[in-house]
């Protein structure tokens, strides 16, 4: 699955990538062209622990978050699904995000591990929003969108947002079945705080 190192990335909703202070989700085909061309302060990469964790040029532990998690809700045998560990680690780390320029957000489709972090980091940097307006966002930013529900949750504990992450994920609902999801972008600031047009 996944396209090959010298396809093109799959076609991206938002296409200006002059853009800062946004949210970039892809897959992993995805990740490495469009790191060259967001040339993001922070990527996160979520993928299971077997694959193997992509490098970016300039980006060491301290700019890259690797996240070695199932896309699964309950742990299953030997695999393992997202604990409260893991959503904490996501936490801290968009937290250091000065928003200057993009955050790049990767798991192997771009549809579940992907945009349940990236919906994480839109609320640790908003915590006055509503948490549906953010979900909304994703929602209309890609059809396929379905944010795991598992490192939503155990995010919503961490941030006390007393389940309104995992009723904003409720709303939305599972996106379109898909095995690679196009790239897309959510802005980084809602509500009062978000640019007026």
């Amino acid at each position: 699955m996944g396209n090959s190192p010298l396809a093109p990335i799959p076609s991206v909703a938002n296409t200006d990538y002059s853009i800062l202070m946004s949210i970039w989700i892809c897959s992993l085909a995805a990740a490495p062209q469009m790191a060259r061309k967001l040339r993001p302060s922070r990527i996160v990469s979520l993928l299971s622990p077997y694959d193997t964790f992509p490098t970016f040029d300039g980006m060491g532990p301290d700019l890259h978050l690797t996240v070695p998690i199932h896309d699964i809700v309950d742990d299953i045998g030997d695999w393992r699904a997202p604990d409260l560990s893991d959503a904490e680690s996501v936490i801290r780390f968009v937290e250091g995000w000065d928003r200057a320029n993009p955050m790049l957000i990767h798991c192997w489709a771009g549809i579940s591990r992907s945009t349940a972090s990236a919906f994480i980091t839109a609320c640790v940097h908003n915590p006055k929003a509503d948490e549906e307006e953010i979900a909304l966002a994703i929602r209309n930013a890609s059809v396929t969108a379905s944010p795991n529900r598992r490192l939503v949750a155990h995010a919503d504990a961490l941030l006390g947002r007393s389940g309104r992450m995992n009723r904003a994920v409720d709303i939305i609902g599972r996106g379109d079945v898909a095995m690679e999801a196009n790239a897309f972008s959510i802005p980084s600031t809602y509500g009062a705080a978000a640019p007026k047009s």
